[in-house]
C-alpha cells in the first residue's frame, strides 16, 4: 500500500515537470492543466481510499482513482496526438498511468470478490 502511494506521488510529480515542458501554447495549457489535476487527484484519491471506513467505500475510492487515471491516459493522447515529436517522457507517463490503470482495476476487483465472500 505505502510502495503505491510513493508510485501515485510520482506520478503526479512526473507529469507536473512533463507539463511544464510542453510548448506555450494556449491548447497546450489547458490539456497541461486537466493533466496536472486528474493526475494529482490519481495520487489523492489512493490515498484517500486508503483511510476507507468500509470494503464498499474502498470500492467507491478505487473507482475515482481508476476514473481520474483513465483521464490521464486521454490527456496524454491528446498530447501525443498534438506534438507529432514522441518524447520519450510522453511514453512513459503514458506506461505508468496504464500500469497504474490495471493495479487499481485488478485491486478493485479483488475488493469486491472478498466483498461478496464476506457477505456469503
Amino acid at each position: 500500500m505505502q510502495d503505491l502511494k510513493l508510485r501515485t506521488k510520482k506520478f503526479a510529480l512526473d507529469i507536473i515537470r512533463f507539463c511544464a515542458t510542453l510548448p506555450k501554447r494556449q491548447e497546450y495549457f489547458i490539456i497541461g492543466k486537466q493533466l496536472m489535476r486528474s493526475a494529482t487527484s490519481v495520487g489523492a484519491n489512493y490515498r484517500s481510499s486508503c483511510r476507507a471506513k468500509s470494503r464498499k467505500d474502498f470500492i467507491l475510492k478505487l473507482s475515482i482513482v481508476e476514473e481520474e487515471a483513465d483521464e490521464c491516459l486521454y490527456w496524454l493522447e491528446l498530447v501525443e496526438e498534438l506534438n507529432k515529436n514522441k518524447s520519450d517522457m510522453l511514453n512513459q507517463l503514458k506506461n505508468e498511468a496504464n500500469e497504474l490503470l490495471s493495479i487499481i482495476v485488478a485491486s478493485k476487483k479483488t475488493a469486491r470478490k472478498n466483498l461478496n465472500n464476506q457477505s456469503n
